[in-house]
């Protein structure tokens, strides 16, 4: 089991990076459609259609996947003052409860952003001449990673991980464990108990 937690730790790493990169890339990608529309509207008088619609694509492709990475990252804003009140035990429910949420959350984008996509999929985006059902792939794209990033940190504490730290802390405590022939999970657990 803890070979897999490794394993699925690297991959889900990796691909939360790609996700990341095409967010930034998306970003800047849009950042220049809309100056070139706008040189084109002010300085050639000519304003290109596409370029309206493609920066709309774009900035849901760099706002549902940088959402997604925002979930494995742990940095969405949260209300947590109770939980310092609370015993470690009671503070794991509460976290697994808002993990249940996040990934109900995360079945419902990709369940709804499907249902959308095929009832949109015969229309056609005026400006793009491309099927209108495309606009909702970036909504499933998120709930596809929402649920990965949110199914990897239930699981892993489950096993007993220090998810609720940051991830790079979780991979360092993976990584010790691995290193040192330790089982993992109770390498971790006691790590995460004398803190």
């Amino acid at each position: 089991m803890s070979e897999f937690i490794v394993w699925a730790d690297r991959w889900l790493r990796r691909l939360s990076t790609l996700a990341l990169w095409i967010s930034g890339a998306g970003l800047v990608l849009m950042t220049v459609i809309i100056a070139w529309q706008v040189f084109s509207r002010f300085v050639l008088n000519d304003s290109p259609s596409w370029t309206e619609a493609s920066s709309v694509l774009l900035m849901g492709w760099f706002i549902f996947l940088g959402a997604a990475v925002g979930v494995r990252e742990r940095t969405h804003l949260g209300f947590d003052v109770l939980l310092y009140f609370m015993p470690p035990g009671a503070k794991q429910i509460f976290r697994t409860i808002s993990d249940l949420v996040v990934f109900a959350f995360g079945i419902g984008m990709i369940i709804y952003g499907t249902k959308l996509s095929l009832l949109t999929w015969n229309t056609v985006m005026p400006a793009l001449k491309w099927p209108g059902g495309l606009a909702f792939f970036p909504v499933i794209g998120g709930g596809v990673l929402v649920v990965l990033f949110t199914l990897e940190r239930m699981v892993g504490r489950l096993a007993g991980l220090p998810v609720d730290e940051s991830p790079e802390q979780t991979t360092e405590h993976l990584i010790e464990a691995e290193g040192t022939g330790h089982d993992t999970a109770t390498s971790a657990r006691s790590t995460a108990v004398g803190a």
